[in-house]
């Protein structure tokens, strides 16, 4: 999936957050709305934007973790 394509980043949308068709996917997700609920919501959003939210998220937090011992 192609992220650039759905992820924007604009000052004048969500704060300078990333965001999809000016939506704040992840922020709606971490309220305790279920896909459904947003895309009944913003019937403009597709399941591949939800998806792509989760994707973005998973990629900013995936990375390597490093111990001593």
């Amino acid at each position: 999936m192609n992220l650039s394509e759905r992820i924007t980043v604009n000052p004048e949308q969500c704060g300078g957050k990333p965001c999809i068709r000016g939506k704040d996917i992840l922020e709606m997700l971490g309220s305790g709305m279920t896909d459904a609920d947003i895309l009944t919501e913003f019937p403009y959003l597709a399941v591949a934007d939800l998806c792509a939210s989760q994707l973005y998220a998973d990629r900013l937090t995936d990375h390597t973790v490093l111990r001593s011992t």
